[in-house]
């Protein structure tokens, strides 16, 4: 899907590790996230569902895919953004997360925002 370029969404996201969530001897790895959505376009644009992919160390993946983001669906003017935290809990020490945000322009336009892969890791787990 083109993305016509008065539409320039840039998504960041980064993750941590939560050692008080998390049960390494049950498998249980808990880890929050936290994703920044910009609008560098031109043109105003709502969020209106999430499609994440989760991996874990095993090669198991979860689709995720829902409304909004935390309950909102953001409406992003030009030069605004949007954050928000949210977490994943994995079987494995190590996993990632990828995915997309469907949006609608001011004008109708549906577009894919992407997001890029990102590391989950409990520390000292990648070298």
């Amino acid at each position: 899907m083109t993305i016509p370029s008065e539409y320039q969404i840039v998504v960041h996201a980064e993750a941590s590790y939560l050692a008080e969530q998390s049960k390494p001897s049950e498998l249980r790895y808990v880890f929050a996230y936290r994703v920044n959505i910009k609008n560098l376009g031109t043109k105003t644009a709502q969020l209106i569902s999430r499609h994440w992919y989760i991996s874990d160390a095993n090669g198991k993946v979860q689709e995720v895919i829902g409304e909004g983001v935390i309950g909102e669906q953001p409406i992003l003017h030009p030069g605004e953004e949007f954050e928000y935290t949210s977490g994943a809990i994995l079987n494995t020490p190590v996993g990632s997360m990828h995915g997309y945000f469907s949006m609608v322009g001011v004008d109708s336009v549906a577009f894919n925002a992407e997001i890029p892969a990102f590391t989950l890791a409990q520390p000292n787990m990648i070298h």
